[in-house]
């Protein structure tokens, strides 16, 4: 199996980096900001996000982590460590690293749906745009278009040779 780099630590960090300002310009009347990453590697881009947004601004932000199943987000209620009240009348930003079919995102946002959030924004790494759920991300790192046979990983095991690769 093949993999092609098409993302390096540098140019993650770019995206990042851009993506965290387009967040702070959409958000920055916020007194707090909910950042709320899919656990796995959705939650260490979050980190990342949340990192750069303290480096940036004075908004007040409190990481999360949602746990589902991916494969099958319907066998179990997806789960967050937030209370409801935590994010009641606060604006969330749902993370994950690739977007894919939307699978795993759309239960995640479901999470939400019935919840007094005042607004909720979804950010990806790399959007694949094969969506077959209807969710899309609000804030992208990189699109791109795969075949259906194709995938995406994304490699956050080292600091500073962080990667992405077409697989």
């Amino acid at each position: 199996m093949q993999k092609t780099k098409i993302l390096d630590a540098i140019q993650i960090n770019q995206k990042l980096n851009r993506m965290a300002y387009q967040v702070y310009e959409n958000n920055f009347n916020e007194k707090e900001l909910l950042i709320v990453g899919i656990d796995g590697n959705g939650y260490k881009v979050a980190e990342r996000i949340v990192d750069i947004l303290k480096s940036i601004s004075t908004i007040k932000i409190k990481i999360g982590k949602i746990k589902l199943d991916k494969e099958n987000p319907w066998l179990f209620e997806p789960k967050t460590d937030f209370k409801e009240k935590d994010y009641e009348n606060k604006s969330v930003i749902l993370v994950d690293d690739v977007l894919n079919s939307g699978k795993a995102l759309m239960y995640a946002v479901k999470l939400f749906l019935n919840k007094p959030v005042k607004q909720l924004n979804t950010l990806v790494l790399v959007d694949r745009s094969h969506t077959r759920f209807p969710v899309k991300a609000d804030f992208v790192g990189l699109s791109l278009s795969t075949t259906l046979q194709e995938r995406i990983d994304t490699d956050f095991s080292k600091k500073g040779k962080e990667a992405v690769y077409l697989v």
